[in-house]
């Protein structure tokens, strides 16, 4: 069984799921250039193409916290996709 295929079915466990999955050639391989299994993604690309999710505490902006992210992970480009402020109790 291929990579890809033990993560399909490990997502259908994970989401209590039974699908029966068609595999059109068992022999056939894909390049790494096309993309990765998540399990054997390089660390850097998790990085330079991942998300990180913050649990912002009162107090600092959201500008200060993607300056700390671009600073904790040395990249150049990072932003906040909506608020980043928290919900009132």
């Amino acid at each position: 069984m291929k990579r890809g295929e033990e993560f399909l079915e490990f997502l259908d466990k994970l989401g209590n799921v039974n699908r029966r999955w068609v595999v059109k050639d068992p022999n056939e391989t894909t390049s790494d250039k096309y993309g990765y299994v998540p399990w054997d993604r390089p660390i850097d690309l998790f990085i330079k193409k991942g998300m990180v999710v913050v649990d912002k505490p009162p107090g600092p902006t959201s500008h200060e916290v993607v300056a700390w992210i671009k600073r904790m992970f040395n990249v150049e480009k990072a932003g906040h996709g909506g608020t980043l402020e928290p919900s009132p109790r």
